[in-house]
């Protein structure tokens, strides 16, 4: 069996549905579609679930969300009438779905509601049988999917028909609707994959793979034929955005491949993301930015037992959780995203942490970017010297870099304002 996502370029409007139903024609084994919420159909277009965050939004300021859910709604009846489906059991829907936000169901209901909407009707328009996440995919309060959620989508998707599944979301263990992070219908259709114990989980959108680079910064990128789980994961982590960098965990135990594949284009090969695969050498570099840093520094830091926990129980009180960690005989560097805490919030965890530690330095930075080059077999390769020579001759300052830790990705640390020139400069010497 295989088992399909589509992303929301993919169900954007009718034209776009169409290519959802030739693709699942065209191979009998295709029998598990997960879908997501219709995307931009334009650059001037807004996506579906943005608008309805925007409808929580005004009703928790008691505003009125009518003019937002009637642009939302019209949507959804549009592509109905394009695909000539009766729209009365959608009309139901979408009332049902109005009353609800207008009643305070909460933000994850509201964010949900563009997928449950999209699987309705898809699922009415390809004539398979529409199974709501909620009732079957369970997500831990950490966000993770409990286990459960393997067995019980297992028993439901067992009767030999074919299903149309909502991404992006589950419930609680308590049974209160509960989404993943934005882009998270990658994950739906790996829970969906691992359920069924797919041959082949193939996840749709408008690119035809992953790139060796962001392709709109660098023009001659390359689709990449082959990865490994880790590479991907690394890939996603530092700005390669085609794949959810969690979506890999529901398939890793059970060595189910991921295929990624371009409704526009759905001859070409796309990236195959698999445990066997192998490729050394050069893979990939992308860049993320938004980014801040904090520097600690003692004498005889590491000498008192428990020290970094200590440390990083209060940042997690300020709402601070590192993406990454640099280490000396004195010091820890930790990055993490600028969003999480403000520049007053900060100023007050490092009052806080020089007085409760007696730190001799205590720094807060902001606006850096992560540039993570990408590969097989990393700790062979004299790139990261390369790349870090061509960044210097670039004149592009590095304020870290990060390497041998693995033997997947080398990290460099560089201004937000020198990031894509970074990508750029190091493609164009090492790729």
């Amino acid at each position: 069996m295989v088992v399909c996502k589509f992303g929301g370029s993919s169900v954007a409007d009718e034209n776009q549905i169409k290519k959802v139903k030739a693709i699942l024609d065209e191979d009998k084994n295709r029998k598990v579609a997960i879908v997501s919420a219709p995307g931009k159909r334009n650059k001037e277009d807004r996506k579906i679930t943005d608008m309805l965050y925007e409808c929580n939004s005004l009703v928790q300021q008691d505003r009125s969300c009518k003019r937002v859910f009637a642009e939302i709604g019209k949507r959804y009846l549009d592509i109905a009438a394009a695909l000539k489906l009766d729209t009365k059991k959608l009309t139901l829907a979408l009332d049902d779905v109005r009353r609800k936000i207008d009643a305070g169901s909460g933000t994850d209901y509201a964010a949900s509601r563009g997928e449950y909407l999209s699987a309705l009707l898809i699922s009415e328009y390809l004539g398979w049988e529409f199974v709501d996440a909620a009732d079957y995919i369970v997500i831990n309060p950490d966000g993770t999917v409990n286990p459960i959620s393997y067995e019980r989508l297992a028993t439901r998707l067992s009767t030999g028909s074919k299903y149309v599944i909502p991404g992006f979301y589950g419930a609680s263990p308590e049974g209160v609707i509960k989404t993943f992070s934005r882009g998270g219908s990658d994950i739906s259709g790996a829970i969906a994959a691992r359920a069924v114990g797919a041959e082949l989980y193939e996840n749709w959108t408008d690119v035809s793979g992953m790139y060796s680079a962001d392709p709109r910064v660098v023009e001659n990128a390359r689709v990449i034929p082959e990865l490994t789980y880790v590479q991907v994961r690394e890939l996603s982590d530092v700005g390669a955005s085609v794949f959810h960098e969690e979506a890999i965990a529901p398939v890793i135990p059970v060595k189910i491949p991921i295929n990624i594949k371009n409704t526009n284009r759905p001859q070409d090969p796309g990236t195959l993301i698999s445990a066997d695969a192998d490729p050394r050498g050069l893979i990939g570099v992308s860049g993320k930015t938004g980014y801040s840093r904090l520097k600690l520094r003692k004498l005889m830091m590491f000498k008192k037992p428990g020290m970094r926990h200590a440390l990083l129980t209060i940042l997690h009180l300020y709402g601070v959780r590192p993406s990454y960690s640099l280490f000396g005989i004195d010091s820890i560097v930790w990055l993490f995203e600028s969003k999480m805490a403000t520049d007053t919030v900060l100023t007050s965890m490092c009052e806080r942490l020089k007085k409760d530690f007696e730190l001799d330095d205590v720094i807060f930075e902001r606006g850096l970017s992560i540039i993570g080059i990408i590969g097989g077999h990393m700790d062979e390769s004299e790139a990261f010297i390369d790349a870090v020579v061509a960044l210097r001759d670039g004149g592009i300052h590095t304020n870290f870099v990060n390497f041998g830790v693995n033997r997947t990705t080398a990290l460099i640390g560089v201004s937000e304002e020198d990031c894509t020139k970074a990508v750029q400069t190091i493609y164009e010497k090492v790729f």
